[in-house]
């Protein structure tokens, strides 16, 4: 279903900018608990633009939703939060309008390329100055003009809102266009979809971190996503803040928070890396390393890669893990975490062939970054060479 706003919105008049925004529920768009590939902390960058006259185009990728200032100015005007051009004309005072098909665009290169399940473009504080219309394009091949495929038709938007489409074309993608019609600003552009990564350079790396998003990783579920997202965990880098990891609230029961990933692929997990970066006094105390091994039973055993068995936004359970004991192999035993450190083991031995990994934390905290290192299965690689030949062909 497409969830989509028209018209302008009302000026603003002072108080709180969002009171009137237009948003979705969030259980209205199914693909809201999916990555965003074009995100900035990921790599995404917008390459070029028709026009960026009144607001840059990178803008259109920042993190976070868009601010605004009523008092805020520059010498071209309105400084805005989004990428927003100039007006177009037509050609002459007869006909002061341009023609239906003119359009701004701007090009953007995906974080991780992959198969885009739905984007949003976010109109926020533009109420008067959106586009009439959007369409989004994608392509592997940007230096090919005819190998643009369309995502969302042209299509009527509204102004201060957040405008959702699913897409339903199942190809990997590298780049994406976002045409608006004729002209106008928009704040954010968000592409939700599933890591498709390159199984040669993973075959080169050998062994590399089996959760990366990047390499086509994925959180299925948390116990609590009370301060920030669980998907945190498997961003690139370190977390410069506490807003960058994953965080619960305090428990005050007896028992302990968990995360639930899926591995790029079936894997033999040699190391563990588990990063408390910036949770200075909110650290977990302890933690353990699970693995669901292949063929194991469990939630989520059933999940090719790039499937999410579980939706990242589902609050599963408060008091423990939440995932059973049945077929959980544990590889790293309830071990002391300290504060803003970088924990590494060894595994003493590789663990068992798995597709999933759990890590329980004890009992509640904050968390930065979960890194498994290790090689996929002969069958994991063919499996993922598989899948990247069917999105590509």
């Amino acid at each position: 279903m497409t969830t989509h706003f028209t018209g302008a919105a009302p000026p603003y008049h002072g108080g709180d900018p969002y009171a009137d925004y237009r948003a979705p529920e969030p259980g209205a768009v199914p693909f809201l608990h999916l990555p965003d590939l074009a995100d900035r902390r990921l790599g995404g960058s917008v390459l070029a633009a028709s026009d960026e006259f009144f607001a840059e185009r990178e803008n259109l990728l920042l993190p976070g939703r868009p601010v605004f200032d009523p008092a805020a100015f520059g010498h071209k005007g309105k400084i805005m939060d989004g990428w927003e051009t100039r007006r177009r004309r037509g050609p002459s005072a007869d006909r002061p309008h341009p023609a239906g098909h003119e359009h701004d665009w701007a090009v953007i290169r995906l974080g991780v390329p992959g198969v885009i399940r739905g984007v949003v473009v976010d109109t926020a504080h533009f109420r008067g100055n959106h586009p009439r219309a959007i369409a989004v394009h994608g392509t592997a091949t940007p230096e090919d003009d005819a190998a643009w495929t369309e995502l969302v038709p042209v299509t009527e938007v509204g102004g201060h809102a957040a405008n959702a489409f699913p897409v339903s074309v199942p190809r990997r993608f590298t780049h994406l266009r976002l045409l608006q019609y004729p002209d106008g600003g928009v704040a954010r552009l968000r592409a939700h979809g599933d890591p498709v990564p390159d199984p040669a350079w993973l075959a080169a790396l050998g062994t590399f971190d089996l959760l990366a998003l990047e390499n086509g990783g994925a959180v299925e579920d948390a116990s609590d996503r009370f301060y920030s997202p669980p998907g945190h965990t498997i961003h690139p880098g370190r977390p410069r803040s506490m807003a960058e990891g994953w965080e619960t609230r305090r428990r005050r029961d007896d028992g302990h928070d968990w995360l639930r990933y899926r591995l790029a692929g079936p894997a033999v997990i040699r190391a563990v890396e588990i990063d408390t970066g910036s949770y200075k006094g909110n650290a977990p105390g302890w933690a353990s390393l699970s693995v669901l091994p292949v063929g194991g039973a469990g939630p989520g055993a059933d999940a090719s890669p790039g499937e999410t068995a579980g939706p990242d936004g589902t609050e599963t359970g408060a008091a423990g893990h939440g995932n059973g004991g049945e077929g959980w192999h544990e590889v790293l035993p309830r071990t002391a975490l300290r504060p803003d450190t970088v924990h590494r083991f060894v595994l003493p031995e590789p663990a068992p062939p798995a597709t999933h990994a759990r890590l329980d934390v004890y009992p509640d905290g904050g968390l930065g970054r979960l890194r498994l290192f290790g090689s996929l299965t002969p069958e994991g690689a063919r499996h993922l060479a598989e899948r990247h030949r069917r999105l590509t062909g």
